[in-house]
Protein backbone atom coordinates (compact mmCIF):
# COMPACT_ATOMS: atom_id res chain seq x y z
CA UNK A 1 0.00 0.00 0.00
CA UNK A 2 1.61 3.47 -0.90
CA UNK A 3 2.01 6.12 2.04
CA UNK A 4 -0.63 8.64 1.92
CA UNK A 5 2.77 11.40 1.78
CA UNK A 6 3.63 10.42 -1.48
CA UNK A 7 0.08 11.67 -2.92
CA UNK A 8 0.17 15.11 -0.46
CA UNK A 9 0.14 18.28 -2.89
CA UNK A 10 1.11 21.86 -1.67
CA UNK A 11 -2.62 22.90 -1.07
CA UNK A 12 -2.61 18.94 2.02
CA UNK A 13 0.19 20.48 3.48
CA UNK A 14 -1.43 24.01 3.78
CA UNK A 15 -4.21 22.51 5.26
CA UNK A 16 -2.68 20.74 8.18
CA UNK A 17 -0.39 24.41 8.87
CA UNK A 18 -3.88 25.97 8.67
CA UNK A 19 -5.18 23.97 11.13
CA UNK A 20 -2.31 23.46 13.61
CA UNK A 21 -2.75 27.58 13.45
CA UNK A 22 -6.52 27.06 14.49
CA UNK A 23 -5.83 24.55 16.62
CA UNK A 24 -3.24 26.70 19.07
CA UNK A 25 -5.41 29.98 18.32
CA UNK A 26 -8.24 27.71 20.52
CA UNK A 27 -6.17 26.24 23.01
CA UNK A 28 -4.64 29.57 23.83
CA UNK A 29 -8.16 31.50 24.42
CA UNK A 30 -9.17 28.67 26.69
CA UNK A 31 -5.81 28.56 28.41
CA UNK A 32 -5.14 32.05 28.89
CA UNK A 33 -7.33 34.42 27.31
CA UNK A 34 -9.58 35.34 30.20
CA UNK A 35 -8.34 35.33 33.88
CA UNK A 36 -8.68 32.40 35.49
CA UNK A 37 -10.52 32.34 38.71
CA UNK A 38 -8.15 32.16 41.99
CA UNK A 39 -9.19 28.72 42.78
CA UNK A 40 -9.27 27.11 39.29
CA UNK A 41 -7.04 24.15 37.95
CA UNK A 42 -6.34 22.26 35.28
CA UNK A 43 -8.41 19.66 36.43
CA UNK A 44 -12.18 20.49 35.85
CA UNK A 45 -12.04 23.52 34.05
CA UNK A 46 -13.29 25.78 36.76
CA UNK A 47 -16.31 24.11 36.13
CA UNK A 48 -17.50 26.00 33.40
CA UNK A 49 -18.46 23.70 30.84
CA UNK A 50 -21.42 23.63 28.93
CA UNK A 51 -23.59 20.77 27.00
CA UNK A 52 -21.95 21.16 23.96
CA UNK A 53 -18.44 21.31 25.22
CA UNK A 54 -18.95 18.22 27.59
CA UNK A 55 -20.44 16.30 24.38
CA UNK A 56 -18.28 16.97 22.77
CA UNK A 57 -15.38 16.36 24.34
CA UNK A 58 -16.39 12.84 25.89
CA UNK A 59 -17.07 11.91 22.05
CA UNK A 60 -13.16 13.25 21.70
CA UNK A 61 -12.34 11.01 24.03
CA UNK A 62 -14.32 7.90 23.15
CA UNK A 63 -12.98 8.09 19.35
CA UNK A 64 -9.75 7.64 19.48
CA UNK A 65 -7.58 6.40 16.58
CA UNK A 66 -8.26 2.79 17.46
CA UNK A 67 -12.00 3.62 16.50
CA UNK A 68 -11.24 4.57 12.85
CA UNK A 69 -8.93 1.55 12.10
CA UNK A 70 -10.89 -1.36 14.11
CA UNK A 71 -14.44 0.13 13.09
CA UNK A 72 -13.49 0.49 9.44
CA UNK A 73 -12.01 -3.38 9.88
CA UNK A 74 -14.94 -4.69 11.36
CA UNK A 75 -17.49 -2.67 8.68
CA UNK A 76 -15.52 -4.79 5.82
CA UNK A 77 -15.41 -8.27 7.57
CA UNK A 78 -19.00 -8.40 9.39
CA UNK A 79 -20.94 -5.07 8.64
CA UNK A 80 -22.84 -3.32 10.87
CA UNK A 81 -22.90 -5.33 13.87
CA UNK A 82 -19.75 -3.34 15.62
CA UNK A 83 -22.54 -0.76 16.49
CA UNK A 84 -23.56 -2.10 19.18
CA UNK A 85 -20.85 -0.50 21.23
CA UNK A 86 -21.97 2.69 20.27
CA UNK A 87 -25.96 2.19 20.02
CA UNK A 88 -26.37 -0.04 23.06
CA UNK A 89 -24.43 2.48 25.20
CA UNK A 90 -27.14 4.90 25.28
CA UNK A 91 -28.27 2.64 28.53
CA UNK A 92 -25.27 3.50 30.36
CA UNK A 93 -24.95 7.12 29.25
CA UNK A 94 -28.72 7.46 30.43
CA UNK A 95 -26.82 5.74 33.62
CA UNK A 96 -24.29 7.94 34.04
CA UNK A 97 -26.78 11.19 33.26
CA UNK A 98 -29.76 10.09 36.04
CA UNK A 99 -27.70 8.45 38.51
CA UNK A 100 -23.69 8.51 38.57
CA UNK A 101 -23.80 11.80 37.72
CA UNK A 102 -26.48 13.90 40.45
CA UNK A 103 -24.20 12.28 43.10
CA UNK A 104 -20.81 13.33 41.89
CA UNK A 105 -21.79 16.37 41.41
CA UNK A 106 -23.67 16.66 44.89
CA UNK A 107 -20.37 15.16 46.60
CA UNK A 108 -18.26 17.74 44.62
CA UNK A 109 -15.44 15.61 43.90
CA UNK A 110 -12.92 15.76 41.25
CA UNK A 111 -11.94 12.07 41.25
CA UNK A 112 -13.68 8.89 41.05
CA UNK A 113 -11.37 7.44 44.00
CA UNK A 114 -12.11 10.87 45.85
CA UNK A 115 -15.78 9.94 45.74
CA UNK A 116 -15.70 6.40 46.87
CA UNK A 117 -13.22 7.19 49.53
CA UNK A 118 -15.55 10.06 51.16
CA UNK A 119 -17.79 6.79 51.22
CA UNK A 120 -15.48 4.44 52.50
CA UNK A 121 -12.25 5.98 53.71
CA UNK A 122 -8.99 6.71 52.58
CA UNK A 123 -7.56 3.12 51.85
CA UNK A 124 -10.59 2.63 49.58
CA UNK A 125 -9.21 6.18 47.55
CA UNK A 126 -5.87 5.02 47.67
CA UNK A 127 -6.65 1.83 46.23
CA UNK A 128 -8.43 2.84 43.71
CA UNK A 129 -5.92 6.00 42.77
CA UNK A 130 -3.80 3.50 42.07
CA UNK A 131 -6.15 1.03 39.97
CA UNK A 132 -7.20 3.99 38.06
CA UNK A 133 -3.71 5.20 37.08
CA UNK A 134 -2.41 1.61 36.23
CA UNK A 135 -5.63 1.98 33.52
CA UNK A 136 -5.10 4.92 32.56
CA UNK A 137 -1.37 4.48 31.52
CA UNK A 138 -2.14 0.98 30.03
CA UNK A 139 -5.42 1.09 28.74
CA UNK A 140 -5.90 4.82 27.67
CA UNK A 141 -2.13 5.95 26.82
CA UNK A 142 -0.29 2.80 25.81
CA UNK A 143 -2.69 1.00 24.02
CA UNK A 144 -4.32 4.46 22.34
CA UNK A 145 -0.74 5.83 21.30
CA UNK A 146 0.28 2.56 20.10
CA UNK A 147 -2.68 2.68 18.03
CA UNK A 148 -2.50 6.35 16.23
CA UNK A 149 1.43 5.41 15.47
CA UNK A 150 0.29 2.70 13.65
CA UNK A 151 -1.97 4.86 11.87
CA UNK A 152 0.64 7.80 11.32
CA UNK A 153 3.26 5.26 10.06
CA UNK A 154 0.80 4.17 7.67
CA UNK A 155 0.46 7.23 6.46
CA UNK A 156 3.74 8.87 6.64
CA UNK A 157 5.78 6.09 6.16
CA UNK A 158 7.99 7.46 9.01
CA UNK A 159 9.43 5.25 12.15
CA UNK A 160 6.75 4.21 15.12
CA UNK A 161 9.24 6.01 17.20
CA UNK A 162 9.17 9.59 15.43
CA UNK A 163 5.37 8.90 15.40
CA UNK A 164 4.09 8.64 18.83
CA UNK A 165 7.13 10.64 20.13
CA UNK A 166 5.24 14.17 17.90
CA UNK A 167 1.78 13.04 18.33
CA UNK A 168 1.96 12.56 22.69
CA UNK A 169 4.07 15.65 22.79
CA UNK A 170 1.19 17.64 20.70
CA UNK A 171 -0.94 16.32 22.51
CA UNK A 172 0.67 17.25 25.99
CA UNK A 173 0.77 20.41 25.01
CA UNK A 174 -2.86 21.50 25.63
CA UNK A 175 -3.08 19.24 29.07
CA UNK A 176 0.13 20.55 30.60
CA UNK A 177 -1.06 24.41 29.11
CA UNK A 178 -4.58 24.59 29.43
CA UNK A 179 -5.88 21.18 30.97
CA UNK A 180 -9.66 19.88 30.83
CA UNK A 181 -10.65 23.53 29.53
CA UNK A 182 -8.27 23.73 27.02
CA UNK A 183 -8.62 20.00 25.59
CA UNK A 184 -12.90 20.99 25.71
CA UNK A 185 -12.87 23.81 23.83
CA UNK A 186 -10.28 21.90 21.41
CA UNK A 187 -12.41 19.29 21.16
CA UNK A 188 -15.24 20.81 20.10
CA UNK A 189 -13.52 22.45 16.87
CA UNK A 190 -11.93 18.68 16.22
CA UNK A 191 -15.25 16.72 16.33
CA UNK A 192 -17.29 19.09 13.83
CA UNK A 193 -14.28 18.69 11.70
CA UNK A 194 -13.83 14.46 12.14
CA UNK A 195 -17.81 14.83 11.26
CA UNK A 196 -16.90 16.68 8.17
CA UNK A 197 -14.48 14.34 7.05
CA UNK A 198 -15.64 11.30 7.61
CA UNK A 199 -19.10 12.09 5.85
CA UNK A 200 -17.54 13.35 2.70
CA UNK A 201 -15.35 9.86 3.09
CA UNK A 202 -18.70 8.17 3.23
CA UNK A 203 -20.22 9.67 0.61
CA UNK A 204 -17.57 8.87 -1.73
CA UNK A 205 -17.27 5.28 -1.01
CA UNK A 206 -20.92 5.12 -1.64
CA UNK A 207 -20.87 7.13 -5.20
CA UNK A 208 -18.64 4.99 -6.37
CA UNK A 209 -20.17 1.31 -5.09
CA UNK A 210 -23.60 3.44 -7.29
CA UNK A 211 -26.02 4.60 -3.98
CA UNK A 212 -26.89 3.21 -1.11
CA UNK A 213 -29.29 0.75 -3.40
CA UNK A 214 -26.33 -0.82 -4.73
CA UNK A 215 -24.33 -1.06 -1.82
CA UNK A 216 -27.35 -3.00 0.00
CA UNK A 217 -27.66 -4.73 -3.14
CA UNK A 218 -23.62 -5.97 -3.07
CA UNK A 219 -23.23 -6.78 0.54
CA UNK A 220 -24.43 -10.05 2.42
CA UNK A 221 -28.18 -9.07 4.23
CA UNK A 222 -26.48 -10.38 7.52
CA UNK A 223 -24.29 -7.25 7.15
CA UNK A 224 -26.99 -4.83 7.90
CA UNK A 225 -28.40 -6.36 11.15
CA UNK A 226 -27.21 -5.47 14.84
CA UNK A 227 -28.63 -8.73 16.27
CA UNK A 228 -26.32 -11.96 15.53
CA UNK A 229 -27.38 -15.46 16.39
CA UNK A 230 -25.77 -17.37 19.61
CA UNK A 231 -23.80 -19.63 17.74
CA UNK A 232 -21.70 -16.54 16.01
CA UNK A 233 -18.71 -16.87 16.65
CA UNK A 234 -17.49 -13.37 16.74
CA UNK A 235 -20.50 -11.29 18.13
CA UNK A 236 -22.97 -13.30 20.12
CA UNK A 237 -26.16 -11.61 21.11
CA UNK A 238 -25.73 -12.94 24.27
CA UNK A 239 -22.27 -11.78 24.47
CA UNK A 240 -23.54 -8.28 23.80
CA UNK A 241 -26.57 -8.28 25.59
CA UNK A 242 -24.83 -9.60 29.22
CA UNK A 243 -21.05 -8.42 28.61
CA UNK A 244 -21.34 -5.43 26.95
CA UNK A 245 -22.54 -3.67 30.07
CA UNK A 246 -20.15 -5.06 32.43
CA UNK A 247 -17.45 -2.94 29.81
CA UNK A 248 -19.85 0.18 29.52
CA UNK A 249 -20.39 0.80 33.01
CA UNK A 250 -16.89 1.03 34.00
CA UNK A 251 -16.12 2.79 31.06
CA UNK A 252 -18.76 5.49 30.77
CA UNK A 253 -19.91 5.66 34.69
CA UNK A 254 -16.38 5.14 36.35
CA UNK A 255 -13.69 5.87 34.10
CA UNK A 256 -12.06 9.36 34.98
CA UNK A 257 -10.97 10.02 31.73
CA UNK A 258 -14.84 10.22 30.88
CA UNK A 259 -16.42 11.57 33.51
CA UNK A 260 -14.35 14.38 34.54
CA UNK A 261 -15.96 16.25 31.53
CA UNK A 262 -19.35 16.10 33.39
CA UNK A 263 -17.67 16.29 36.83
CA UNK A 264 -16.50 19.87 34.99
CA UNK A 265 -20.09 21.07 34.40
CA UNK A 266 -21.23 24.33 34.97
CA UNK A 267 -24.48 22.83 36.71
CA UNK A 268 -26.32 19.36 36.96
CA UNK A 269 -28.26 20.44 34.23
CA UNK A 270 -25.74 21.49 31.42
CA UNK A 271 -23.62 17.55 32.36
CA UNK A 272 -26.34 15.65 32.10
CA UNK A 273 -27.64 17.54 28.86
CA UNK A 274 -23.78 16.50 27.42
CA UNK A 275 -24.21 12.88 28.00
CA UNK A 276 -27.21 13.23 26.57
CA UNK A 277 -25.91 14.84 23.47
CA UNK A 278 -22.91 12.30 23.25
CA UNK A 279 -25.78 9.66 23.07
CA UNK A 280 -26.91 11.37 19.77
CA UNK A 281 -23.73 11.79 18.42
CA UNK A 282 -22.96 7.84 18.63
CA UNK A 283 -26.14 7.19 16.50
CA UNK A 284 -23.38 8.53 13.90
CA UNK A 285 -20.75 6.57 14.42
CA UNK A 286 -22.69 3.54 12.06
CA UNK A 287 -21.95 5.56 8.75
CA UNK A 288 -19.11 7.63 9.82
CA UNK A 289 -16.70 4.90 10.89
CA UNK A 290 -18.29 1.52 9.77
CA UNK A 291 -20.12 2.08 6.65
CA UNK A 292 -16.83 2.97 4.78
CA UNK A 293 -15.68 -0.35 5.53
CA UNK A 294 -18.66 -1.98 4.40
CA UNK A 295 -18.06 -0.05 1.30
CA UNK A 296 -14.32 -0.94 0.89
CA UNK A 297 -15.43 -4.39 1.26
CA UNK A 298 -17.81 -4.02 -2.17
CA UNK A 299 -15.01 -2.06 -3.78
CA UNK A 300 -11.57 -3.55 -2.43
CA UNK A 301 -12.85 -7.15 -1.63
CA UNK A 302 -9.18 -8.83 -1.36
CA UNK A 303 -7.27 -7.16 0.92
CA UNK A 304 -4.84 -8.54 2.55
CA UNK A 305 -6.01 -7.76 6.26
CA UNK A 306 -9.71 -5.89 7.28
CA UNK A 307 -7.34 -4.01 8.94
CA UNK A 308 -6.14 -1.84 5.92
CA UNK A 309 -10.01 -1.04 4.96
CA UNK A 310 -9.81 2.52 6.47
CA UNK A 311 -6.15 3.70 4.90
CA UNK A 312 -7.42 2.00 1.50
CA UNK A 313 -10.76 4.46 1.46
CA UNK A 314 -8.85 6.91 2.08
CA UNK A 315 -5.69 6.69 -0.46
CA UNK A 316 -7.87 5.57 -3.33
CA UNK A 317 -11.12 8.08 -2.87
CA UNK A 318 -9.92 11.39 -1.89
CA UNK A 319 -8.64 13.85 -4.46
CA UNK A 320 -5.58 16.06 -3.77
CA UNK A 321 -6.63 19.01 -1.21
CA UNK A 322 -8.60 16.47 1.08
CA UNK A 323 -6.03 14.40 2.15
CA UNK A 324 -4.54 16.83 4.03
CA UNK A 325 -7.77 16.88 6.03
CA UNK A 326 -6.94 13.36 6.47
CA UNK A 327 -3.80 13.93 8.77
CA UNK A 328 -5.77 16.81 10.36
CA UNK A 329 -8.38 14.75 11.63
CA UNK A 330 -5.66 11.87 12.67
CA UNK A 331 -4.29 14.71 14.91
CA UNK A 332 -7.88 15.61 16.29
CA UNK A 333 -8.86 12.41 17.41
CA UNK A 334 -5.13 11.80 19.05
CA UNK A 335 -5.29 15.05 20.84
CA UNK A 336 -8.73 14.58 22.05
CA UNK A 337 -8.45 10.85 23.29
CA UNK A 338 -4.40 11.37 24.97
CA UNK A 339 -5.19 14.88 25.68
CA UNK A 340 -7.84 13.99 28.22
CA UNK A 341 -6.47 11.03 29.05
CA UNK A 342 -3.40 12.51 30.46
CA UNK A 343 -5.02 15.02 32.18
CA UNK A 344 -6.68 12.41 33.79
CA UNK A 345 -3.73 10.83 34.87
CA UNK A 346 -2.69 13.82 36.53
CA UNK A 347 -6.46 14.62 38.10
CA UNK A 348 -6.02 11.36 40.03
CA UNK A 349 -2.35 11.11 40.97
CA UNK A 350 -2.28 15.26 42.05
CA UNK A 351 -5.64 14.98 44.12
CA UNK A 352 -5.28 11.59 45.31
CA UNK A 353 -2.05 10.69 46.06
CA UNK A 354 0.03 13.84 45.98
CA UNK A 355 -1.90 16.19 47.73
CA UNK A 356 -3.97 13.74 49.93
CA UNK A 357 -0.49 11.29 51.07
CA UNK A 358 2.42 13.19 50.40
CA UNK A 359 1.65 17.21 50.84
CA UNK A 360 -1.46 17.85 52.21
CA UNK A 361 -1.10 21.28 52.64
CA UNK A 362 -0.37 22.33 49.20
CA UNK A 363 -0.95 25.86 47.18
CA UNK A 364 -2.77 25.88 44.26
CA UNK A 365 0.41 26.70 42.42
CA UNK A 366 2.48 23.48 43.76
CA UNK A 367 -0.47 21.22 42.31
CA UNK A 368 -0.96 22.67 39.23
CA UNK A 369 2.93 21.93 38.95
CA UNK A 370 3.03 18.39 40.38
CA UNK A 371 0.26 17.97 37.70
CA UNK A 372 2.05 19.21 35.01
CA UNK A 373 5.14 17.37 35.50
CA UNK A 374 2.50 14.29 35.73
CA UNK A 375 1.32 14.86 32.50
CA UNK A 376 5.30 14.71 31.02
CA UNK A 377 6.06 11.55 32.94
CA UNK A 378 2.82 10.07 31.84
CA UNK A 379 4.27 10.95 28.04
CA UNK A 380 7.35 9.49 28.59
CA UNK A 381 6.01 5.86 29.66
CA UNK A 382 3.01 5.66 27.34
CA UNK A 383 5.96 6.46 24.28
CA UNK A 384 8.32 3.31 25.75
CA UNK A 385 5.08 1.39 26.02
CA UNK A 386 4.44 2.00 22.21
CA UNK A 387 7.39 1.44 21.06
CA UNK A 388 7.72 -1.62 23.30
CA UNK A 389 4.15 -2.81 22.04
CA UNK A 390 4.88 -2.28 18.61
CA UNK A 391 7.65 -4.51 18.45
CA UNK A 392 5.62 -7.38 19.48
CA UNK A 393 4.84 -9.92 16.43
CA UNK A 394 1.17 -10.89 15.60
CA UNK A 395 -0.95 -8.59 17.64
CA UNK A 396 -4.55 -8.20 16.71
CA UNK A 397 -4.86 -4.57 18.15
CA UNK A 398 -8.51 -4.41 18.31
CA UNK A 399 -9.42 -7.92 20.14
CA UNK A 400 -6.78 -6.79 22.55
CA UNK A 401 -8.01 -3.47 23.35
CA UNK A 402 -11.73 -4.86 24.12
CA UNK A 403 -10.55 -7.88 26.20
CA UNK A 404 -7.74 -5.50 28.05
CA UNK A 405 -11.27 -2.92 28.93
CA UNK A 406 -13.25 -6.64 29.56
CA UNK A 407 -11.11 -7.64 32.27
CA UNK A 408 -10.69 -4.56 33.84
CA UNK A 409 -13.86 -3.56 33.56
CA UNK A 410 -15.68 -6.18 36.59
CA UNK A 411 -13.96 -5.05 40.01
CA UNK A 412 -14.54 -1.20 38.63
CA UNK A 413 -18.60 -1.94 37.64
CA UNK A 414 -19.54 -4.40 40.70
CA UNK A 415 -18.12 -1.82 43.52
CA UNK A 416 -20.08 1.31 41.78
CA UNK A 417 -23.09 -0.38 41.11
CA UNK A 418 -22.57 -1.71 44.58
CA UNK A 419 -21.97 1.51 46.42
CA UNK A 420 -24.76 3.50 44.86
CA UNK A 421 -27.50 0.79 45.00
CA UNK A 422 -27.14 -1.47 48.09
CA UNK A 423 -26.35 0.76 50.79
CA UNK A 424 -25.04 -2.29 53.37
CA UNK A 425 -22.39 -2.94 51.17
CA UNK A 426 -19.01 -2.48 53.82
CA UNK A 427 -15.51 -0.98 52.91
CA UNK A 428 -14.50 -4.62 53.68
CA UNK A 429 -16.34 -5.70 51.07
CA UNK A 430 -15.19 -2.97 48.43
CA UNK A 431 -11.54 -3.32 49.44
CA UNK A 432 -11.44 -6.75 48.47
CA UNK A 433 -12.99 -6.42 45.36
CA UNK A 434 -10.62 -3.72 44.44
CA UNK A 435 -7.64 -5.58 45.58
CA UNK A 436 -8.27 -9.37 44.98
CA UNK A 437 -10.95 -9.39 42.73
CA UNK A 438 -8.81 -7.04 40.53
CA UNK A 439 -5.96 -9.62 40.78
CA UNK A 440 -8.45 -11.97 40.17
CA UNK A 441 -10.16 -10.87 37.13
CA UNK A 442 -6.55 -9.40 35.67
CA UNK A 443 -5.47 -12.78 36.22
CA UNK A 444 -7.87 -14.55 34.02
CA UNK A 445 -7.18 -12.22 31.68
CA UNK A 446 -3.50 -12.82 31.37
CA UNK A 447 -4.37 -16.52 31.23
CA UNK A 448 -6.75 -16.36 28.43
CA UNK A 449 -4.35 -13.83 25.91
CA UNK A 450 -1.47 -15.38 26.71
CA UNK A 451 -1.19 -18.38 29.33
CA UNK A 452 -3.78 -20.59 27.30
CA UNK A 453 -4.99 -18.43 24.14
CA UNK A 454 -8.25 -18.71 23.17
CA UNK A 455 -7.40 -19.78 19.46
CA UNK A 456 -5.49 -22.45 20.61
CA UNK A 457 -7.89 -23.84 24.02
CA UNK A 458 -11.37 -23.65 22.67
CA UNK A 459 -12.80 -24.52 25.66
CA UNK A 460 -13.35 -20.30 26.66
CA UNK A 461 -16.35 -18.56 26.01
CA UNK A 462 -16.83 -15.47 24.39
CA UNK A 463 -14.51 -12.77 26.25
CA UNK A 464 -17.77 -10.52 26.74
CA UNK A 465 -19.01 -13.46 28.34
CA UNK A 466 -16.20 -14.27 30.76
CA UNK A 467 -16.20 -10.80 31.19
CA UNK A 468 -19.67 -11.28 32.58
CA UNK A 469 -19.08 -14.49 34.32
CA UNK A 470 -16.23 -12.77 36.54
CA UNK A 471 -18.31 -9.31 37.49
CA UNK A 472 -21.21 -11.66 39.02
CA UNK A 473 -18.82 -13.39 41.02
CA UNK A 474 -16.86 -10.62 42.54
CA UNK A 475 -21.11 -8.86 42.84
CA UNK A 476 -21.63 -12.43 44.70
CA UNK A 477 -18.12 -12.43 46.70
CA UNK A 478 -18.86 -8.49 48.01
CA UNK A 479 -22.34 -9.15 49.45
CA UNK A 480 -21.25 -12.36 51.27
CA UNK A 481 -18.42 -10.41 52.53
CA UNK A 482 -21.10 -7.39 53.52
CA UNK A 483 -23.74 -9.89 55.31
CA UNK A 484 -20.97 -11.43 56.98
CA UNK A 485 -18.90 -8.76 58.20
CA UNK A 486 -19.30 -8.97 62.06
CA UNK A 487 -17.79 -5.27 62.05
CA UNK A 488 -19.17 -3.69 59.27
CA UNK A 489 -17.99 -0.01 57.81
CA UNK A 490 -20.57 1.17 55.74
CA UNK A 491 -21.01 4.49 53.44
CA UNK A 492 -20.03 7.01 55.86
CA UNK A 493 -22.09 9.59 53.38
CA UNK A 494 -26.00 10.40 55.02
CA UNK A 495 -28.44 10.00 51.61
CA UNK A 496 -28.03 12.68 49.60
CA UNK A 497 -31.05 15.28 48.45
CA UNK A 498 -30.42 14.66 44.97
CA UNK A 499 -31.56 16.86 41.61
CA UNK A 500 -34.31 16.03 40.15
CA UNK A 501 -33.94 16.39 36.40
CA UNK A 502 -35.23 19.28 34.73
CA UNK A 503 -38.12 19.48 32.12
CA UNK A 504 -35.68 19.70 29.55
CA UNK A 505 -33.38 16.86 30.51
CA UNK A 506 -36.23 14.82 30.41
CA UNK A 507 -37.28 15.44 26.92
CA UNK A 508 -33.90 15.33 25.34
CA UNK A 509 -33.89 11.71 27.16
CA UNK A 510 -36.92 10.30 26.19
CA UNK A 511 -36.46 11.27 22.68
CA UNK A 512 -32.76 9.72 22.67
CA UNK A 513 -34.67 6.48 24.24
CA UNK A 514 -37.46 6.56 21.29
CA UNK A 515 -35.06 6.98 18.46
CA UNK A 516 -32.88 4.24 19.70
CA UNK A 517 -35.44 1.70 20.18
CA UNK A 518 -36.98 2.62 16.36
CA UNK A 519 -33.04 2.13 15.03
CA UNK A 520 -33.21 -1.05 16.99
CA UNK A 521 -36.74 -2.10 15.68
CA UNK A 522 -35.46 -1.57 12.56
CA UNK A 523 -31.46 -3.14 12.04
CA UNK A 524 -32.17 -5.98 14.90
Amino acid sequence: MNHLISKLQPIDYAIVVVYLVVLLVIGYRASFGKKKKQDETLFLAGKSLNWYNIGFNMWGTNVGPSMLLAFASIGYATGIVAGNFEWYAFVFLMLLAMVFAPRYLASNVTTMPEFMGQRYGEDTRSILAWYAMVKMLISWLSLGLFAGGFLVRQILGIPMWQSVIVLVLFAALFAVAGGLKAIARVNVFQMILLIIVSCILCVLGVQKVGGLSALFAKTPGSYWSLVKPASDAGYPWPAILLGYPVSAVAFFCTDQAMVQSVLGARNLEQGQLGVNFIGWLKIFSIPLFIIPGIVCAVLYPNLPSADEAYMTMVTNLFPAGLNGLVIVVLIAVLVGTIGSSLNALSTVFTTDIYVKKMNPTATNRQIIKVGRLTVLAGCGFAILMAIAIDSIKGLNLFDVFQAVLGFIAPPLSAVFLLAVFWKKTTRRAVNFTLSWGSAISLGIGVIYLWVLPVKEYHFWPHYLLLSFFIFLLLVVLAVLLSVTDRQPVRTAIAVQELAKPTRRVKIAWTALCIVMIVLYLIFG
